[in-house]
């Protein structure tokens, strides 16, 4: 059973939602990630979303444009998150995967090489931020070819047609916007997610997981009782690295905490 399709499983005989917390691949430092990841996992965190630093992140706020930043600054390449995800999928065989990135450092390897590696590194899925639907049959047949979830975006304001279009080709999981925009913990989610949700699940799209501007529990909580599979939360936990980034154990000890809160808000129990 494909990593994504069982945690959901065992998910749903404990009655839980799944809490998947962001970061970004070497910030601020390589050997840092490393320990940042592990301490997600440690914590609760039923799979990870990891961003590979890009000069140009178009669909990222402030926050995590700083955290590219600050990763690039201190040489991070991409073949180094991949060295980084090896590292971290060796102690930890169950755990969902999934990268979010832009198409130009997909590009620039070659999408075939790239995603081979992606797959040896150890990773179960790829979103690329940047790619619209219209264009990511290709993205979507090599994914396929190398028996990873190519994750697709179901946008607010999505048509008819593209939920259908989703429905058709979405696997692993389906990244449900909470709202437009860039990502950032400042602008919680706006769009009524229940009706989205609804039209997802008429079109047996992949399951969906709620993104962008989730930042407390009881905004995880909110998603799962609007029908998500679980809920993603990417600025506030890079808030979090870029709060302690002179004492690394205060850091490890805020996430894991945070972790912890946010895991506890997936409970479906009444």
């Amino acid at each position: 059973m494909a990593r994504y399709e069982s945690m959901f499983t065992q998910l749903a005989s404990k009655n839980e939602g799944a809490f998947v917390p962001f970061v970004m691949l070497g910030d601020p430092d390589n050997a840092t990630s490393i320990q940042i990841i592990q301490t997600l996992i440690d914590n609760g965190a039923d799979a990870l979303e990891l961003g590979f630093p890009y000069s140009d992140p178009i669909a990222d706020g402030p926050t995590i444009q700083a955290a590219s930043i600050r990763a690039l600054g201190n040489g991070n390449t991409p073949s180094q998150c991949l060295a980084i995800i090896a590292d971290i999928r060796r102690d930890n065989p169950d755990i969902p995967i999934g990268l979010l990135l832009y198409s130009n450092l997909v590009l620039a390897r070659g999408i075939d090489s790239f995603y081979a590696q992606a797959k040896a590194s150890g990773v179960d899925s790829i979103l690329i931020a940047d790619v619209p639907l219209r264009e990511a049959q290709r993205f979507i047949d090599v994914a396929k070819s190398n028996d990873i979830d190519q994750i697709l975006i179901a946008p607010p304001n999505a048509t008819e047609e593209t939920l259908e279009a989703i429905g058709q080709l979405s696997s692993g999981y389906t990244y449900l916007l909470g709202r437009a925009g860039v990502t950032g913990a400042e602008t919680a989610a706006e769009t009524p997610a229940s009706e989205l949700i609804e039209n997802l699940t008429k079109h047996k799209v992949a399951p969906p997981l709620l993104g962008f501007g989730i930042s407390t529990p009881a905004q995880v909580t909110d998603a799962i009782q609007s029908g998500a599979a679980g809920a993603i939360s990417g600025s506030a936990t890079v808030n979090i690295i870029a709060k302690h980034l002179d004492n690394t154990p205060a850091m490890l000890k805020e996430l894991g905490e945070f972790v912890k809160s946010m895991k506890a808000g997936t409970s479906k129990a009444s």
